[in-house]
């Protein structure tokens, strides 16, 4: 239940949807018995021909107090009055009058019952989903790293849209039912006490019943959630690379490994439906026996003359007892439903508490400028125990451009990733103008730096909002004049809506070149004193490449850079550059330096590229 009461405090404030719920559904409630315990006058008065022994009479109007007694002798009072003056027919009608309105209350008060309910619904679903998915962007990078998508998609979507519809729905069953069952038997207590313990010794009898079904249940109800994240993280992988798949005739393939995970959870889902659905015929047909025992138990004493029974309580006991199966039917089938809720929660609950690697230190320090040089001392860092950078130590001043080149694989990206925090090295240090950057706030620092990676990542939006991103205040102005900056100004006049024009899913509808104009775009609008290029030309053809390249020489002007290129055309002008090889910095030097040793790494790719 711990996982439960926890969901439970995304409702808060709670008492502002509980309140008017129980005021509500106690109104609802009481109105609802009345319905039923009106049988007992009517049966008494229509199948009755002595009224005086049958019918209860008051003759006199009861002094008001808050209690059953008061209420129930003052309708007595005033259907007395009714059969006085106008007969047994005018007593009917005046009943039929009370019947409708008070079933009239009852469904007035469901309805705005359920209105409440709906509010908390969408308020406990709204919080939840804000958790998480803030949750989610908050992570380390590294936990996506060993994270299917798929299975975060289907935690922020599929699993808490079951987490909020069974422990809502629980909470108002728990609540409304047990309760709606109390009062009912209170009632029935009031009736008939041997009638009533007799019902009562069934209750044990399904509670164990149901308790084991919903035991196999749980089980069942993990496997589902599993099965649906596989589903959602083939999804995602297939329309992501729907190009690849078409490319290789890999559509059967493809089609195949769904189907066979899809029929997996159809497997899976109909054990769960099998064992669900259960629970709620047990249950009826316990319900119906124990009414079969009172009918044939109540009629015998009703057919033997005893006063302790007469026919019209008889009658309302029956169909007040009746009622009572619907609340209980619902919890046993609302256990079912809380299992599959408990088993969600426990996944969503799971991403929620993951604990985050890089966090701001309490006394972080806030940056806001950059005045020296970036400087790697003795950095060292490894991915799942394997070692990627081992004992780096360079420097990157302001102003100037360092090129980092060598093998794939080298460990290039590794160090591009550490600057702005993406990961924290396992050794040495990192520093920020002599401050460690464990010490300083991630977001201040991120600020100081732009970056364009190999790969375009655009979103599916406005070419205006794609290049605002990051700085949602920009005005038109500053827009267009980092678009000009990026030469991408002419292509994006030349679209069907300028700056307005939607760019399609992850930007399909723009070339590679022209998307990678819009990200540098965004990095001069950002005007970051910062520079990371991460092969930001290595995917253009040769006249992409040229734009782009001189939109970064643009870019990189007056700015502290680090380059990472396979092409050694992109990196001859930098004021260093540092060879990388299976994580150590092998090599150093201007591109004239490392070029004139013929020995040097630097030299044989040079020689490869040439050839």
């Amino acid at each position: 239940m711990k996982v439960y009461f926890r969901i439970l405090s995304f409702a808060k404030p709670l008492e502002k949807f509980a309140i008017p719920y129980v005021i509500l559904t106690l109104l609802s409630i009481l109105f609802g018995l009345i319905n039923f315990t009106i049988l007992i006058p009517v049966v008494d008065l229509l199948f009755s021909t002595n009224n005086q022994d049958k019918v209860k009479i008051v003759t006199s109007m009861p002094g008001f107090s808050f209690s059953v007694k008061y209420f129930t002798d003052t309708f007595y009072y005033c259907m007395h009055l009714s059969v006085l003056h106008y007969g047994k027919i005018g007593a009917l009608i005046f009943v039929s009058i009370i019947l409708f309105t008070s079933v009239l209350l009852t469904n007035v008060f469901r309805y705005f019952s359920q209105i409440i309910l709906e509010d908390l619904r969408i308020h406990t679903l709204l919080n939840l989903r804000k958790t998480v998915f803030n949750r989610v962007m908050e992570l380390h990078l590294g936990f996506f790293s060993n994270e299917k998508k798929g299975d975060i998609m289907s935690k922020i979507s599929a699993d808490v849209q079951t987490v909020q519809s069974a422990i809502t729905n629980t909470l108002i069953t728990f609540f409304k039912e047990p309760m709606t069952i109390i009062i009912y038997f209170v009632v029935l207590f009031r009736l008939s006490v041997p009638l009533t313990l007799f019902t009562i010794f069934f209750i044990p009898i399904t509670g164990v019943i149901i308790a084991l079904i919903v035991k196999k249940l749980r089980e069942v109800a993990t496997d589902a959630a599993n099965s649906m994240s596989s589903m959602l993280s083939i999804l995602d992988e297939s329309l992501t690379a729907l190009r690849v798949v078409k490319a290789f005739n890999a559509t059967s393939y493809v089609q195949n490994k769904f189907h066979n995970e899809n029929v997996k959870f159809s497997i899976v889902n109909r054990k769960m439906v099998k064992k669900n659905e259960l629970a709620a015929p047990v249950s009826e047909i316990l319900g119906v026996l124990v009414v079969v025992g009172i009918l044939l138990y109540g009629g015998v004493i009703v057919l033997r003359g005893d006063d302790s029974l007469k026919a019209g309580e008889f009658i309302a006991y029956i169909a007040i007892f009746s009622q009572v199966l619907r609340p209980a039917k619902l919890i046993t089938s609302s256990f079912s439903a809380l299992v599959g809720g408990i088993i969600s929660g426990e996944r969503v609950l799971a991403l929620i508490d993951t604990e985050n690697a890089l966090t701001n230190k309490p006394d972080a320090v806030v940056i806001h400028e950059f005045h020296n040089e970036i400087a790697f001392r003795n950095v060292s860092f490894s991915y799942e125990q394997k070692l990627i950078l081992n004992d780096i130590s360079f420097k990157i001043p302001k102003g100037k451009t360092v090129a980092l080149i060598g093998p794939s694989g080298g460990g290039k990206s590794t160090i591009s990733d550490l600057i702005p925090r993406f990961y924290d090295p396992q050794g040495g240090q990192i520093l920020f103008d002599g401050v460690d950057l464990r010490d300083c706030t991630m977001e201040s620092l991120r600020e100081q730096m732009g970056i364009v990676n190999q790969e375009s990542l655009l979103f599916n939006d406005t070419i205006f909002n794609n290049i605002s991103f990051g700085k949602p205040n920009a005005t038109r102005e500053e827009v267009i004049h980092a678009a000009k900056v990026a030469n991408a100004h002419n292509f994006i006049m030349g679209t069907e809506n300028g700056y307005e024009s939607s760019i399609g899913d992850r930007g399909v509808k723009l070339s590679g070149g022209q998307k990678q104009r819009l990200n540098i775009a965004r990095a001069v609008l950002k005007n970051p004193p910062v520079l990371i290029l991460d092969e930001a030309t290595s995917a253009l053809d040769t006249e992409s490449e040229k734009l782009v390249q001189e939109a970064l020489f643009r870019l990189m002007e007056n700015r502290t850079t680090l380059v990472i290129a396979h092409r050694l055309s992109t990196i001859q002008n930098a004021d260093e550059i540092l060879v990388v090889d299976k994580g150590q910095l092998v090599e150093r030097g201007t591109h004239e330096a490392l070029i004139s040793d013929e020995s040097s790494v630097y030299f044989k790719l040079s020689s490869m590229q040439t050839l």
